[in-house]
């Protein structure tokens, strides 16, 4: 069981924006799943709002049943390239390796969860993972009162 909170946390400081807004709306609650690789999802998700998105951009993560959602307000991704960007190799940055998104549909695939993506209400991209198990949290997350 892991909170998801701290993991977003943790996977944001790692993502390196010093500029970019993280915005967690409410309680994330807590996810049975392996906690090293819900950061490399997570980290591969944050990198691709920053490098997309500029120093400007907002990422939102909030739960939803059976799930969780990451957002971002950046430039969204075309319609006719939202089934390939989760293939190996696909890129639309030439500085981009096109793993990241392969990373975050492998992560989700092993843990037994579906990622969709859409156009999020600020106009960019957003992921929603669900199949996702919530569990009870057991402990408060870092820095809870």
């Amino acid at each position: 069981e892991v909170p998801l909170e701290d993991v977003v946390a943790a996977a944001w400081k790692t993502a390196g924006s010093t500029e970019a807004t993280l915005r967690v709306d409410g309680d994330l609650g807590v996810v049975a799943c392996d906690r090293s690789r819900l950061r490399e999802l997570l980290e591969n998700l944050f990198r691709n709002s920053l490098e997309h998105g500029g120093p400007d951009v907002t990422v939102t993560v909030r739960r939803t049943p059976g799930g969780f959602v990451v957002a971002d307000d950046g430039p969204g991704i075309p319609a006719d390239d939202r089934e390939t960007v989760f293939e190996a190799g696909h890129s639309t940055n030439d500085e981009g390796t096109g793993f990241g998104l392969n990373i975050v549909r492998s992560v989700a695939e092993a843990h037994g969860w579906s990622v969709s993506l859409d156009e999020s209400s600020g106009g960019g991209v957003r992921f929603e993972f669900t199949g996702v198990e919530p569990s009870e949290r057991t402990e408060p997350a870092v820095g809870a009162p």
